[in-house]
């Protein structure tokens, strides 16, 4: 029987790491293959902006050779780490983290949804935080985006309500196309004094971060 073309793939890897392989490909770590996983995703994502699936197939195939190229370094040092044992592992989360799918538990709200969701999570992770999960390294409006989004129950503002509402009453109508706009003056306001946004936004983030532990008595 002929195998499949992900077997094939890390069939591919298990050679070029071999013995009699790829010198580059033999010397590779998983802090030099970091770059190179968040470049592809980059473009998997750029293609999915573009609309171009020819494009998008091949930046996926990209992402999917980071996945089993990291697989396979991490078997050489654990036998138990393959690349069907991360997928065993995401198969046992999605049936665990969907009840409502896979038992008889049944949901008649997203608010339900969620809450049911957020406590699998719980359970799953013993987690302290609500934060907790949310890598520090993200882009800062990204990290912004799933912080207050954790933490919208929390009770701790990220921000000043009064400012908000200043802004709501200059742009008027909350829409995809103002919001771009503010974000895009923020940015220039920014450069003409010398301010890295990302940087202010994330030191901002992180302080956040802090209020809600805090608040969380921890």
């Amino acid at each position: 029987m002929t195998n499949s073309p992900v077997e094939q793939l890390v069939q591919v890897i298990d050679q070029l790491r071999s013995p009699g392989g790829c010198p580059w490909d033999a010397e590779q770590t998983h802090a030099t293959l970091a770059r190179y996983l968040l470049e592809e995703t980059y473009e998997a994502l750029e293609a999915m902006d573009q609309g171009d699936l020819g494009s998008l197939r091949e930046e996926l195939g990209d992402l999917l050779l980071q996945v089993v190229f990291h697989s396979r370094i991490a078997q050489e040092t654990d036998s138990t780490f393959s690349l069907d044992a991360v997928a065993q592992g995401v198969v046992d989360k999605l049936v665990r983290r969907h009840p409502h799918v896979f038992t008889d538990l049944v949901v008649t709200s997203t608010e339900e949804l969620e809450a049911n969701w957020a406590k699998v999570k719980q359970e799953e992770k013993q987690r302290e935080s609500v934060t907790d999960g949310v890598p520090l390294a993200m882009p800062s409006l990204q990290l912004a985006t799933q912080l207050i989004y954790r933490a919208r129950k929390s009770g701790v503002d990220a921000g000043s309500s009064e400012v908000k509402e200043s802004l709501r009453n200059v742009v008027g109508e909350v829409t995809p196309e103002t919001l771009a706009a503010l974000l895009v003056a923020t940015v220039e306001l920014a450069r003409e004094v010398d301010i890295e946004p990302e940087s202010v936004l994330r030191a901002e983030m992180t302080r956040y971060r802090a209020r809600v532990r805090k608040s969380e008595g921890l």
